[in-house]
């Protein structure tokens, strides 16, 4: 028999909903800052007769060899451009981490929903906790190594952004420019790392909601020293 939705938000004054709640939050924070990541890098080339300045742009999902830009060809006329090509596909860690986010966000929200308006049914049987358990513990793994791939990911996505590195081909007449700010991409990794801390604390509080915390933990008998009924 179904049970009808009722809402109850004593849940969230518990570290179990408090703690999904902030998952929800940081998690949003996460996918977010990835994204919707949309950068450029510059570069000043110095022909005899002028001076271009270059901007390339990229973003996620950071296939950076399908982001061209114009290079202006100082040995021929003014006019003509030569069409050159950022290197590097990232696209795979990044897109790992923006899905571990959404479907992180989709699993609290529904878990949430569970909390507030099913808690009878969530603490009616071990089944709950139990499979609560066993999904909470797998995004943290999910968190662990998606953030560590994305981290290095990062890492050399600065590198192939850097305009140090792009201007090493044509030093004579190339100065590099602003550096690419990439500060949410910075936010987004410090977010994946607090998702797994947070992800990997909260099995904690569902493990005492399932049945193997409870049998570890018997209450005590008139045998074992507790106080007899009254």
């Amino acid at each position: 028999m179904v049970s009808a939705f009722s809402l109850d938000l004593g849940p969230l004054k518990e570290p179990l909903g408090f703690i999904r709640v902030l998952e929800w939050v940081f998690t949003i924070f996460a996918f977010a800052t990835t994204g919707g990541y949309s950068g450029t890098t510059h570069f000043k080339v110095t022909c005899p007769d002028t001076s271009k300045d270059v901007v390339a742009v990229f973003g996620y999902p950071f296939r950076l060899s399908k982001h061209p830009y114009m290079v202006p060809a100082c040995n021929s006329s003014s006019s003509t451009f030569n069409t050159t090509y950022l290197q590097g596909d990232f696209s795979s860690s990044a897109e790992f981490f923006v899905c571990v986010g959404v479907f992180g966000f989709l699993y609290c929200t529904a878990t949430l929903i569970l909390y507030l308006g099913y808690q009878n049914v969530y603490r009616q049987t071990s089944r709950g906790p139990v499979i609560d358990l066993v999904v909470t513990a797998a995004f943290a793994f999910l968190w662990l190594v998606s953030s560590s791939a994305w981290g290095k990911g990062l890492t050399d996505v600065k590198w192939a952004t850097n305009p140090k590195h792009l201007v090493a081909q044509c030093t004579n007449i190339c100065k590099p420019g602003e550096f690419p700010s990439m500060g949410r991409l910075n936010a987004s990794v410090i977010f994946g790392f607090l998702n797994l801390i947070l992800w990997a604390g909260n099995c904690w509080f569902i493990y005492k909601e399932t049945p193997f915390h409870k049998d570890a933990n018997p209450p005590a008998t008139v045998e074992e020293g507790g106080a007899p009924a009254p």
